[in-house]
């Protein structure tokens, strides 16, 4: 997921990244030595939540939730794990580049995104008249 996260933003196998934290829980994918390397030669920070808290999976258990409510179960039953596979990634684009958040000022996710960059990466330029 990190090498898509990247791509999808136009980032380069060797560019350093700045500001990116990926946060995870503490499974062995995400502990690997491989893994921490390839985040460290990013430039991307680790962040892991603490063995036996619910904190660091709170955001992923509320996706997975809606998720399960907005695709799985009312689409259901599926009749081959192709069938699921194409309806997840067809959700996963909907629900990233026009499902409306209320938290993110009811824009999608992928608007939010594009505004950030463009407010920090010209917030010091000067204002033309």
């Amino acid at each position: 997921m990190v090498e898509q996260a990247l791509w999808k933003r136009g980032y380069r196998p060797n560019d350093q990244v700045t500001g990116l934290v990926h946060h995870s829980d503490s499974g062995s994918q995400y502990t690997s030595i491989a893994f921490t390397e390839r985040l460290a030669q990013a430039g991307i920070a680790p962040s892991i939540g603490s063995v036996a808290d619910a904190y660091d999976n709170a955001l992923a258990e509320s996706v997975i939730g809606l998720f399960k409510t907005e695709l799985i179960n009312r689409r259901g039953p599926w009749k081959t794990f192709a069938d699921v596979e194409f309806a997840t990634a067809e959700w996963i684009d909907w629900y990233n580049h026009r499902r409306l958040h209320g938290a993110l000022g009811h824009i999608s996710p992928a608007e939010y995104e594009t505004a950030y960059h463009h407010q920090h990466t010209h917030a010091n330029e000067p204002v033309s008249a």
